[in-house]
């Protein structure tokens, strides 16, 4: 089964296309990548599937794309409201 694991960093967007048994899991995936490995900076925590959250036991189907998602540096809330209040003024 084919399956894509993605990290997205701000300059550049890391790929690595598998071919896994059925029943791999996304954590099993991530692991099998090498990105761990290769970008010890991740930090492992919130991960999904085309952009849906999923728990790392979640099964894997074909042609899934897991992502592996960084924490947030700023408070989504927080950044629209300063810019309408510099909007405002």
């Amino acid at each position: 089964m084919r399956v894509e694991v993605v990290y997205a960093l701000p300059q550049q967007q890391e790929r690595v296309l598998l071919d896994l048994a059925h029943g791999t899991t996304v954590l099993e995936a991530i692991e099998a990548s090498g990105l761990l490995q290769r970008l010890p900076q991740i930090e492992l925590g919130r991960v999904g599937i085309w952009g849906r959250p999923v728990s790392p036991d979640t099964r894997l189907r074909e042609w899934d794309r897991v992502e592996i998602y960084r924490p947030l540096t700023a408070d989504p809330k927080e950044v629209r409201r300063e810019r309408a209040a510099r909007a405002g003024k």
